[in-house]
């Protein structure tokens, strides 16, 4: 299983730099990743309703399908509605994120006052509706901001940083954890996860994203260049954690609704949610850091 799952991200990594490449050279309207989120949003939230419908909880699939879109289409409106300075990008496209996500409430609101016949379904089935949309439609929204902010030339350079660090460091976490891991990390949420685990994705995260962030510019035509180097390890290592935190919260999810998997995508990874869960939950920090304190030059 070790050798199928490095086999798997040597084939996944590139396969999704190629695509960042793709949507680089058709341009700033990012259409292949529109689709791309579109379908990753619809995967995750079926997924999600599958691993939700426990209990007295009664996920809809098709209202959480076309609120995740949605988001994911108002992600993108800063491109229809105006082009504003790079600076801004992102708190036009947060507006716009905030916004849907204020009238899908109000829809789901609606949705189970319309359905209502008995106590004890309609706050489950609203609370659940919205944990799903945010993790299958928000998440990624705000993640694809990325690809403008803070430059729209350099976009695809800063979202792979984000997938490397935290891929590399969620192989080597599993590499680290299987031949040297004794002590558990959390035994109750994950009992897989080991402290060397820990250890294995913060080193991971550093080999990988110091690689790309010092290396990799000359594949851009913009040609970012490396920043401060103690900024530079500081941001690869925090997306090991990071990472490692936001596989965790999969896992709260999993082990709550007493399900060992989400439905699987390919052998060796579970459902889609186990691949994505990391960059996912990797992506509004990326957009803290790279406002506050980019870890390489861009240009202007």
């Amino acid at each position: 299983m070790l050798g199928w799952r490095l086999v798997m991200s040597a084939i996944l990594i590139p396969s999704i730099i190629g695509l960042f490449w793709l949507d680089h050279r058709i341009g700033a309207a990012a259409p292949v990743l529109l689709v791309f989120c579109s379908l990753v949003a619809l995967r995750n939230a079926w997924e999600l309703c599958d691993l939700l419908t426990v209990r007295n909880l009664h996920p809809s699939f098709p209202a959480t399908a076309v609120a995740s879109l949605l988001l994911v289409l108002a992600g993108w409106m800063h491109r229809v509605a105006g082009n504003p300075a790079d600076g801004a990008i992102v708190l036009v496209s947060l507006g716009w994120l905030g916004a849907t996500l204020i009238l899908i409430y109000c829809a789901f609101l609606m949705m189970e006052a319309a359905r209502y016949r008995e106590a004890g379904r309609s706050m489950e089935s609203l609370g659940v509706n919205l944990l799903i949309v945010f993790y299958a439609g928000a998440l990624i929204a705000a993640t694809a901001q990325l690809r403008w902010f803070p430059n729209p030339a350099t976009g695809y350079f800063v979202i792979a940083s984000v997938v490397i660090c935290v891929k590399c460091g969620d192989t080597f976490a599993y590499t680290f954890g299987r031949l040297w891991g004794r002590k558990k990390l959390a035994p109750h949420l994950s009992p897989g996860k080991t402290r060397m685990g820990l250890v294995g994705a913060i080193f991971g995260s550093t080999l990988g994203g110091t690689l790309w962030l010092t290396f990799a510019g000359g594949l851009f035509a913009a040609n970012p260049q490396p920043g401060s180097l103690w900024v530079t390890l500081l941001y690869s290592a925090s997306f090991g954690l990071i990472g490692l935190v936001g596989d965790l919260v999969e896992s709260l999810i999993k082990r709550d609704t007493g399900k060992k998997d989400s439905a699987a995508l390919m052998p060796g990874f579970g459902g889609l949610l186990d691949l994505v869960d990391s960059p996912l939950f990797a992506g509004p920090f990326a957009l803290l850091w790279w406002h506050l304190l980019p870890p390489a030059v861009l240009p202007v």
